[in-house]
């Protein structure tokens, strides 16, 4: 081929080119069939080649395919706006749409911190989040990022912002004998060290994803969390980009525990995939002093509320509901779950099997009784990515959700698959993670690889 002209994830690794998909399968040009048990990034939520989503692209295509939001609105833009507030928890909710999760969590980031200019509140321009995190790759949205390996190279570009410690009860990092939700303590805490009159905002995942693989918080968390941030004047953003739109078994992560919250960012499976789409859904109370106000949110973007971005999600909004996906992320994800607990009872490097619907993750351990992690330099989580990949199943990585080090994978198929898609998904990782395991015992008693095992 040639010198290449794409930059790629890894410049000189050799990808195979995608040439279709279909439900739960994608297909590349030597006709091998991958099982996406990652959908993609956690965004294929409805499946691949889905025809509905298809005609609907073609039905706007034929009228309009962009208007610039300075100049004119569209009937896609509106209607997706009224139905996302209907779905939200608790409604009465604005949309702005942009092009991507980061993009998603820093208009919420900004709109935050302008809520309380307008109020003449212009001290509060900080934002809360967890050490175990990851809200996006831009600037501000990385600032609110725990995730070390992502931060490290631009550190000393970036706010100092992920303070307060995650609900992480497989590993609780603060040694609670008794839990009282003293994770949701640590936030009062950070509070009153930095001072309330300081802070715009608390921004936190429903469920930690790529920062941590699936952690889901203890009952209750979220409410306390909510409870703390009304008390100080502190608005709760939830980054639902991963949660949202029924991958839990419900629209929104935080209707499980009843919460609303202030802010809410949109992504992945907003558009599943079809085109690039995200939304900052605010509040009626956030948006009511800048109405009163500026009249303008100070952020935009060319692509923003793009009319043929915004009648793909409509479809696809459309199709979760006629298909009742958040019903099958409920009970499929039961199904994995169990699959996925019985596979890891014989396989001793899992650690942990967590998740709630269909966002699922396994943790691997070197020591299953005292929960040793390898070193990071052992590269657990790619190997078994690279084997399943092999095998042709698609899993997502989560690792170095402790300060760096620690593995994990999520397991986030579509919402659409059966239970012997299911059954073969969790045969193939099976395989793989016990070839792995192998090579760990062979590398052990050889005195391991390179020295790190």
């Amino acid at each position: 081929m040639g010198r290449e002209h794409l930059i790629k994830p890894v410049l000189d690794h050799p990808y195979p080119t995608i040439q279709y998909g279909k439900g739960v399968f994608l297909y590349d040009e030597q006709g091998k069939a991958y099982l996406d048990a990652s959908s993609g990034a956690v965004t294929a939520g409805i499946g691949h080649g889905v025809q509905d989503i298809i005609d609907a692209m073609m039905e706007q295509a034929s009228k309009v395919s962009f208007v610039y939001r300075s100049q004119f609105t569209s009937e896609p833009a509106e209607k997706l706006a009224k139905k996302l507030s209907d779905l939200a928890p608790g409604g009465d909710y604005w949309s702005f749409f942009v092009n991507s999760g980061s993009e998603a969590t820093e208009t919420a980031m900004k709109i935050a911190i302008q809520h309380w200019q307008e109020k003449g509140r212009f001290g509060k321009n900080k934002v809360i989040s967890r050490r175990m995190s990851y809200h996006g790759i831009t600037m501000g949205a990385l600032s609110m990022s725990g995730h070390v390996l992502r931060r490290r190279r631009f550190i000393p570009l970036l706010e100092d912002f992920p303070v307060v410690a995650p609900a992480y009860c497989y590993r609780c990092p603060l040694n609670a004998a008794s839990c009282k939700l003293a994770c949701a303590d640590d936030l009062e805490t950070a509070i009153k060290r930095i001072g309330a009159e300081h802070i715009a905002a608390f921004i936190a995942e429903p469920i930690v994803g790529a920062a941590g693989g699936a952690i889901v918080p203890p009952a209750g968390y979220f409410k306390k969390i909510k409870e703390i941030c009304e008390r100080y004047e502190i608005l709760f953003i939830a980054d639902e980009v991963m949660t949202g739109i029924a991958r839990t078994g419900e629209m929104f992560g935080m209707q499980h525990e009843g919460v609303e919250p202030d802010l809410i960012a949109l992504g992945k499976g907003l558009s599943a995939g079809y085109t690039p789409m995200a939304a900052t859904l605010v509040k009626d109370h956030v948006m009511a002093p800048i109405l009163q106000g500026s009249k303008s949110i100070m952020a935009g973007h060319t692509y923003s509320a793009n009319p043929q971005s915004a009648a793909i999600s409509l479809a696809v909004l459309d199709y979760v509901n006629k298909h009742q996906l958040a019903e099958s992320a409920r009970s499929m994800g039961a199904y994995l779950l169990d699959k996925l607990r019985l596979m890891a009872e014989g396989i001793e490097i899992i650690g942990d099997v967590r998740g709630r619907g269909l966002l699922l993750a396994l943790e691997f351990v070197r020591n299953r009784d005292d929960k040793t992690m390898f070193p990071p330099a052992a590269g657990i989580t790619s190997r078994i990515i690279d084997t399943a990949f092999q095998k042709g199943l698609l899993v997502y990585p989560a690792a170095g959700a402790v300060d760096g080090a620690g593995d994990a994978i999520i397991v986030a198929p579509p919402l659409v698959i059966t239970e012997a898609e299911a059954d073969q998904l969790v045969q193939l990782l099976e395989e793989a993670i016990r070839e792995v395991a192998d090579e760990l015992s062979r590398e052990s008693a050889g005195g391991g690889k390179d020295g790190e095992i």
